[in-house]
């Protein structure tokens, strides 16, 4: 679904004015600290040079006139953080709703869409589930396997299709530089313990890195155990002439789901997702062309039971195909660079509460960057047009424009509309509280935002306002409230805007290496009266959002951070969070300790479920060159 239900009278966080005052208070005391430090020493440009590999046209971060920001393995490993969802926390505009720990099960929320809003990539595979967007982080890799996170935010479908509603993020994996073996092993709290190997290997023709982990816990209340399982192959051969690419994953999780979808009292809920993908890639590099053909197979099975220990009183099982190959390039010339794509995809899914249906879809994409004034300022129109087999065709215009200030300084602003085709449950889906509406049509917004990026050897700082105003969004709805099932209907007519800032500073002390990272966003919306008598979902959006970390090292081989978040949303629920990670490194053999929640918060992210209070995992790590 959606929208996640706004919880009432929850009495969380009553002190939140004062309790965000202490926050921003630390913050602003880790900053004063930076300031302060010795004379500062160059560092290498970490965001300057980073080239945004997820769209046609190959740009440095920063020259791109659009809102982007990287989290790279560095900053993940310093954090503590054990999955993409807990690396994703820290990033401002990003809403991750989670209802457990270890991300087992979360939801995906780009500056106040919904999860069915939001596209995930993994080296530009797309790998949407047509089922829910529910789906969206299963595939989500081991952090063992990323070189870095590229979160692109704002209207995306001109640039990436349908369901980049309100961006995207595109996980790029890491290669293999150099033979290599790493085994790690973590426990703690709730009887979490989590085991992971990593190799890499180089041969003549061929170059192979493969991860497996396990990641099992007893739960943090009744019925929230968990097991987890993943397997991850990614190959390239024939790398001295042309390379291929293989990309091959697979994630089972099974895990106990009380409380979960917004039936509090549904406490024996039980669930068991299986994903996995297989892709084949290449870039081929010929004159003034870049040709970046991509063919692969996303699966998804879905198992859900009502009563974990007796499946006959109510059960879902959904499996769900995606077929696609893309075919996408570039051309250089004194004109500028020209992009262009074609993406054909079939979906499939077999259901025995959504049916079985398929869907073919096809589209074009064009674009063009100019430049002009010494390559100074430029201009990017480009369109997306798409086919569907169920929903008519659409186009999608957008324009990107900047200038470049100096070799620090940028302005930018992008419009453009997007959309989203309705999920199969959203039309298709029979249950006893819902029933699904095959007569939907496609959400569709235009979007806006204009921004800054000031980029030097030790400051990162970016700053971006946006609008959007979306149509026909789709909320379950019932006429009466003597009714019992909800109907999903194109009804809500929303205007979200807001601004977002992040500041990221590194310097030294001692020559050891600290950087601080603090960023807020800002978000309201405007919703226009629904013809509904009752709703089920409403947007309970993030209003206002502060984040921050400080990854610091006082002596060599040790590190440590601090990492703070405070979120209060539209319904006037708030809280605070505290997390704190240290590791020690004694040549090939790392020691850490991560404790989250440190000062015992208690809070929701999403529906009705309290997420726990402080837990810790102790951890080993082997590293063998």
């Amino acid at each position: 679904m959606r929208y996640g239900i706004v919880p009432k009278n929850h009495e969380i966080c009553t002190n939140k004015k004062r309790k965000m005052k202490n926050g921003i208070f630390c913050l602003v005391l880790l900053g004063s600290m930076a300031l302060k430090a010795q004379e500062l020493q160059p560092q290498s440009d970490t965001l300057k040079n980073v080239i945004i590999t997820s769209t046609r046209i190959d740009l440095p971060f920063q020259v791109n006139s659009r809102t982007i920001q990287i989290i790279n393995a560095e900053d993940i490993k310093k954090s503590g953080v054990t999955n993409v969802a807990d690396a994703l926390q820290q990033v401002a505009g990003i809403d991750l709703r989670r209802q457990g720990v270890n991300g087992m099960q979360a939801d995906l929320y780009i500056r106040g869409g919904g999860f069915d809003q939001t596209l995930l990539l993994i080296d530009g595979i797309k790998v949407d589930d047509p089922q829910t967007g529910h789906h969206t982080l299963n595939l989500a890799l081991p952090i063992e396997m990323i070189k870095r996170i590229e979160i692109i935010k704002g209207p995306a479908a001109r640039v990436f299709g349908q369901n980049a509603f309100t961006g995207a993020i595109n996980i790029v994996t890491k290669d293999v530089e150099e033979n290599a073996v790493l085994a790690k092993i973590q426990g703690g709290s709730f009887n979490q313990f989590i085991a992971e190997a990593t190799g890499a290997i180089q041969l003549k023709d061929s170059k192979h890195i493969v991860h497996f982990s396990k990641n099992f816990s007893e739960g943090y209340r009744h019925n929230t155990d968990f097991d987890n399982t993943n397997y991850v192959l990614k190959s390239q051969f024939n790398k001295n002439k042309l390379p291929i690419e293989l990309l091959t994953s697979y994630s089972e999780r099974k895990f106990g789901a009380n409380g979960f979808y917004g039936i509090s009292s549904a406490t024996e809920q039980y669930e068991v997702t299986q994903a996995s993908l297989v892709g084949f890639s290449t870039v081929i590099k010929k004159g003034n062309f870049t040709w970046k053909p991509k063919v692969y197979w996303r699966r998804n099975q879905d198992e859900y039971l009502y009563i974990r220990s007796n499946p006959s009183i109510y059960r879902n099982l959904h499996i769900t195909n995606k077929f696609a190959a893309e075919f996408n390039g570039s051309y250089e010339s004194r004109a500028g660079i020209t992009g262009f794509g074609l993406e054909v995809a079939k979906y499939y899914i077999s259901s025995n509460r959504l049916g079985d249906n398929s869907r073919e879809m096809a589209s074009l994409f064009l674009e063009h960057r100019f430049q002009f004034f010494n390559n100074k300022f430029d201009l990017t129109p480009g369109l997306a047009v798409s086919y569907f087999s169920d929903f008519d065709n659409k186009a999608f215009p957008g324009l990107d424009l900047g200038y470049q200030i100096s070799n620090s300084f940028r302005i930018y602003g992008n419009i453009g509309y997007t959309y989203r085709v309705p999920t199969y449950t959203d039309l298709y889906y029979v249950g006893p509280q819902a029933i699904g509406n095959k007569d939907l049509q496609p959400e569709d917004a235009l979007s806006e935002e204009i921004g800054i990026k000031w980029l030097t050897k030790h400051v990162d700082f970016t700053w971006a306002a946006f609008n959007r105003d979306s149509n026909d969004l789709i909320d379950y709805v019932r006429p009466t409230e003597a009714d019992v099932v909800y109907t999903p209907q194109n009804i809500q007519d929303v205007n979200t805007k807001g601004f977002e800032t992040q500041l990221d500073f590194r310097f030294q002390l001692n020559t050891l290496p600290q950087k601080l990272k603090i960023g807020y966003t800002f978000m309201e919306d405007d919703v226009k009266k629904s013809s509904a008598a009752y709703s089920r979902y409403s947007i309970n959006s993030m209003k206002h959002q502060l984040v921050g970390n400080y990854a610091m090292q006082w002596v060599k081989n040790f590190s440590n951070s601090v990492s703070y978040r405070y979120v209060e949303r539209t319904s006037g629920i708030s809280y605070n969070i505290w997390d704190v990670s240290a590791s020690y490194q004694v040549n090939a053999l790392e020691f850490s300790v991560y404790a989250n929640n440190i000062f015992n918060t208690t809070y929701v992210e999403a529906g009705m479920v309290p997420m726990p209070k402080g837990n810790m995992l102790f951890g080993l790590k082997y590293h063998f060159k």
